[in-house]
């Protein structure tokens, strides 16, 4: 199997799973169970990947309050992390809010994602890797963009396949989709979401979608979520997956494993649909925990006021 190379975020994800049917009350309490967990979209498909026998590495900036827990979290979950840490910056955090059925609302500080830059690639990394992975989180700065570009001319000289991942509606509406098109055309496979999929490419349905993009990117892959997942390839529709049913508890981190399941597959030789339902179960195993990464045995406890002397040079 050949080695994945992700660049993207390291989040701190606060997890606050609630069981009111009329979602949070204002101005007063609302009861919870809340878990802090290591995330990121970038770190949990890294995460995946490795947990399911990739090679992967890891490209992105911490913070300085918890870098030495994402490192070690990383470590302990078979990633190979290449870390900046941001002497000024915390880590990016995101407050999840999980309904009872399973649906998370957010709230997020990009923290020191957002100061991904050039000066953080590792030159000859994508040498040791035969699949670059953005995360675009990373694009929707001007410096990430920067950073994007040349990790993907190198991986460009060394004939090494790219993906791109849309990340987000929101960000990605005010990056504007032509920009962001542009920005990622050297891919050669594009994994959406459903509502990605149609911002990106004008349509609707789902299949017309996933054509279009295939038509652009080569290969597309749209995530349905609790429907399973289309394929399409140069414009024409290959295949669609149902999805694995389970009990979900937390949706944080579905998309991110699904990707990593489908990566994972086709770098191991995975035909088509086989690579799909891989992608189907690990983002369906991704439901059944709380957290966006595989769930590891003995996790230590995270001390949330405690900050780690770390060396940032």
């Amino acid at each position: 199997m050949g080695g994945l190379l992700v660049i993207g975020d390291v989040v701190t994800d606060v997890v606050a799973r609630h069981a009111t049917a009329a979602g949070i009350a204002a101005g007063t309490d609302t009861e919870a169970d809340i878990a802090v967990r290591p995330g990121g979209s970038g770190a949990n498909t890294a995460a995946w990947a490795a947990h399911l026998g990739a090679e992967a590495h890891l490209l992105a900036r911490v913070g300085y309050d918890t870098a030495e827990w994402h490192r070690a979290e990383l470590l302990r979950a078979g990633v190979r992390p290449h870390l900046r840490v941001d002497p000024a910056t915390p880590t990016a955090v995101v407050i999840a809010m999980v309904d009872d059925r399973g649906e998370r609302s957010m709230l997020t500080n990009r923290g020191a994602s957002r100061m991904l830059e050039p000066r953080d690639w590792v030159a000859g990394l994508t040498r040791e890797v035969d699949l670059l992975h953005i995360s675009a989180y990373v694009l929707f700065e001007e410096r990430g963009r920067e950073l994007a570009r040349l990790a993907i001319a190198e991986a460009d000289r060394h004939g090494v396949r790219i993906s791109v991942d849309p990340a987000s509606t929101g960000p990605l509406s005010r990056l504007g989709v032509d920009r962001f098109l542009a920005e990622t055309a050297p891919a050669s496979l594009i994994v959406p979401n459903l509502d990605e999929a149609r911002l990106l490419s004008g349509a609707d349905d789902p299949e017309r979608a996933a054509e279009v993009l295939s038509a652009r990117y080569g290969t597309a892959v749209v995530k349905l979520g609790g429907l399973g997942a289309l394929l399409a390839r140069d414009g024409n529709m290959v295949a669609g997956v149902p999805a694995v049913t389970v009990e979900v508890i937390d949706s944080t981190g579905a998309g991110d494993a699904f990707a990593a399941g489908y990566l994972t597959a086709s770098l191991a030789g995975a035909e088509d649909v086989a690579a799909v339902a891989a992608g189907c179960r690990a983002g369906a195993q991704a439901t059944t925990n709380v957290g966006g990464r595989p769930l590891l045995q003995h996790s230590p406890v995270f001390p949330a006021n405690q900050l780690y002397p770390i060396d940032t040079n």
